[in-house]
């Protein structure tokens, strides 16, 4: 049954690629790789396959979710800063048509003002936040579930 399915994209925003090095008091010790290799295992023990995208730039990871729409089942995004800024990224949520849930490391209402706004929050199923690497874990088992449910 998996290899019908389509893989699951994992779309990682700007400066996550420093994950383990930046700001470790807000995002923690675990790196990109690790959280990675923890969604890949937990997405086999669901029976669903992943593709990881990271991207520092808007542009690219606009493309990669347009791509979505014909190569994945669904989409599990944190897209960092671009949460409370990109027009484009949100559109291409709202565009590409697959359920997308939105997860951010820190809860981003316990932060700076200007980062309490989420411009995907409302084309996406869901949104968790605030658990640190366990929000993706969390992320992936909420969007398995919407998935198996369509």
């Amino acid at each position: 049954m998996t290899s019908k399915r389509k893989p699951i994209l994992v779309v990682h925003g700007p400066n996550l690629n420093m994950l383990g090095s930046r700001e470790p008091e807000i995002y923690g010790t675990t790196t990109l790789a690790d959280i990675d290799a923890s969604l890949t295992a937990l997405a086999a023990e669901l029976g669903w396959t992943l593709e990881t995208y990271q991207s520092n730039g808007e542009g690219d990871i606009v493309t990669r979710i347009q791509q979505a729409a014909a190569c994945n089942s669904g989409v599990l995004i944190n897209p960092g800063a671009y949460t409370h800024t990109s027009v484009a990224i949100r559109d291409a949520v709202s565009a590409c048509a697959l359920p997308v849930v939105e997860c951010h490391l820190s809860n981003i209402h316990r932060r700076e003002e200007f980062r309490h706004r989420s411009l995907i929050v409302d084309v996406a199923v869901g949104q968790v936040m605030g658990f640190g690497a366990t929000s993706y874990l969390l992320g992936l088992r909420a969007l398995v579930s919407v998935l198996e449910r369509s």
